[in-house]
């Protein structure tokens, strides 16, 4: 076991913990914005695994997810505008 993987399993349970919560029972803003930084935070993770194991196979769906999570965020953004104010 190398430093990276306890990092990787750090920033997983101290990030998206308070991101699980909030997308769960959050009003639609604060749900987008936790989407947001889960998709943030999931891709740093991934790298992190791919530092701690070794697989260059791993960066390639961290990078992935970091160029798709933004374009998640718009789409949802774009549903919500129509909305009317709570």
């Amino acid at each position: 076991m190398n430093a990276w993987l306890p990092a990787a399993a750090v920033l997983a349970l101290g990030g998206l913990g308070p991101c699980l919560p909030t997308g769960l029972r959050g009003t639609p803003e604060q749900r987008v914005a936790a989407l947001n930084l889960a998709g943030t935070i999931t891709s740093a993770v991934l790298l992190l695994l791919a530092q701690g194991f070794a697989r260059t196979s791993y960066t390639d769906v961290a990078l992935d997810l970091a160029v798709l999570a933004p374009a998640g965020t718009l789409v949802f953004t774009r549903l919500l505008a129509g909305r009317k104010p709570r």
